[in-house]
């Protein structure tokens, strides 16, 4: 129930949330700028660049937040399931009408204007979890229930997965911890999680070997759990999803990117090659490393200034941070990027309705995944998924989702007070 709207619409919307946002967008725009100044383009303001052109993205970016903030906050639950509908045919029909840009045909073009629905699949699918699990009838501890929860983030990872978009696909799956939150018992977390890494020790050990070991794990837990029936059906139920899993692993590895599929046996430890496709994530912890405590200095950046790290604008946006402010302005980013994720957390966990509160959990897990793995990419501490930093990297598609994505929740949060208990 909802008490009648008296106040202005910008009424209770929480203006620190919004200053630490446009505090990014600015940060972002001058490390894009260092990346890729230009001493022939050196204005700033110069729209037949990338820092130009991140400016226009940048206003879109803004009138997207307005026009959300403008709009009435039911719009949100109300129109979630057309809005996830409508996502999932634009990644049916970029598979038919896009245009493959780096192995990936995922993108529609119009000009010099590109648009990726992948990227836009994120809010989608936080808009349609929330709505879904918010229903009063629905209860997290029925089967029914989990399998529709998964099959929500499911569908959209393997059309994205499909399009060879596998950093994206990969995001959804971080979902999951919003089902945590939720009710999901964690042990089917921690399933998740073994057959993640599961999938990933196949591709590096040969099938037989890890269903031997497996076949042994499992009888050595039926032994300890004092050999009770029901336990045997859920071991072996599980030693067969296993099974599928170690030998699926190789021929869906396959279908990975072929720039992809050698960064990840680099990381991996299956290939050597320090000149292509790890080049980039040698030449990222020269760049972080050569910055030091505090840094070369603004625009004193060599190696992303002379394109040393490919990608320095974009995937590799953090590279220019490391380098150019050190040590203390990598930690102050990461720190600022900490509190943007505890502070949704925090207001999320105040909401009183659970459609808010559940999709405030969606873009705190999504936003935490974004920033650990691009982050991780540029120190090698995950293999290069090619994911941007949210509000930093290059890009309309990006900028423009992460806008919708988090200024959805400030909207449904402005509006929390109107809500009965």
């Amino acid at each position: 129930m909802r008490r009648p709207e008296t106040t202005s619409i910008f009424s209770n919307i929480d203006w620190i949330t919004v200053l630490v946002f446009l505090g990014m967008l600015a940060l972002g725009w001058g490390n894009i700028y260092s990346a890729v100044y230009d001493e022939d383009h050196p204005v700033i303001l110069d729209m037949t660049q990338k820092y130009g052109k991140q400016l226009l993205w940048i206003g879109g970016a803004l009138l997207i937040a307005f026009i959300i903030l403008i709009i009435d906050a039911e719009f949100h639950p109300t129109f979630a399931w057309i809005i996830y509908g409508v996502s999932m045919v634009s990644l049916i029909a970029v598979r038919f009408l896009g245009r493959e840009v780096a192995g990936s045909k995922s993108w529609f073009r119009f000009g010099d204007f590109g648009v990726q629905p992948a990227e836009f699949a994120k809010f989608a699918v936080c808009l349609a979890l929330a709505k879904y699990l918010s229903d009063i009838n629905i209860k997290m501890s029925d089967m029914k229930t989990r399998l529709r929860a998964f099959g929500i983030i499911l569908l959209p990872t393997l059309l994205i997965f499909l399009e060879k978009e596998t950093g994206c696909a990969i995001i959804l799956l971080i979902l999951i911890l919003v089902l945590y939150r939720e009710g999901l018992p964690g042990y089917l977390l921690l399933l998740s999680l073994a057959m993640a890494f599961l999938f990933f020790v196949a591709v590096v050990f040969p099938p037989l070997r890890l269903v031997y070991f497996c076949a042994s794990l499992a009888l050595l837990i039926f032994f300890l759990a004092k050999k009770k029936l029901r336990n045997f059906i859920f071991i072996g139920a599980g030693l067969v999803l296993a099974t599928g899993i170690i030998f699926g692993a190789k021929p869906a590895f396959e279908h990975f990117p072929e720039h992809q599929k050698k960064r990840i046996n680099v990381f991996l430890g299956i290939e050597t090659d320090k000149k292509d496709k790890a080049w980039n994530e040698n030449e990222s912890i020269i760049a972080i490393g050569s910055g030091g405590f505090s840094g070369k200095g603004y625009l004193q950046g060599t190696q992303t200034k002379y394109d040393f790290v490919p990608a320095a604008e974009t995937d590799f946006i953090f590279c220019t941070v490391g380098e150019e402010w050190g040590f203390l302005g990598s930690t102050f980013i990461v720190c600022l990027f900490a509190f943007l994720i505890i502070r949704i957390i925090l207001l999320a966990e105040r909401q009183r309705s659970s459609f808010s509160r559940i999709y405030g959990y969606g873009v705190a897990s999504i936003l935490l995944f974004h920033v650990l793995v691009n982050i991780g990419m540029t120190i090698r501490l995950v293999p290069v998924i090619g994911i941007p930093l949210p509000f930093f990297s290059y890009g309309g598609s990006s900028l423009w989702a992460f806008t919708i994505l988090l200024f959805i929740f400030i909207k449904l949060d402005s509006q929390r007070l109107m809500i009965l208990r």
